[in-house]
């Protein structure tokens, strides 16, 4: 019998990266990174990077989607 092949989206595990993405913090902002990471037992800093600065960015994009009326309107 054959399994159906899976649909929808990758596991995470599946993505390829190719893209980099390189930014510079200084001594102290490193020390901070490094402080929460230590604190929270968070091992893969590039994984949670990556998600944070996601996340960020999805939640920016979803309290600025458009709407049919402005939030005064919706309110009345």
């Amino acid at each position: 019998m054959k399994m159906p092949k899976p649909t929808g989206p990758k596991p995470q595990s599946d993505v390829v990266r190719h893209a980099r993405l390189t930014c510079l913090v200084s001594d102290e902002e490193m020390r901070i990174i490094d402080s929460y990471l230590r604190k929270y037992g968070i091992e893969n800093k590039s994984r949670w990077m990556r998600e944070t600065l996601l996340a960020f960015i999805h939640r920016n994009l979803e309290n600025d989607y458009p709407t049919l009326f402005n939030e005064h309107d919706m309110r009345r």
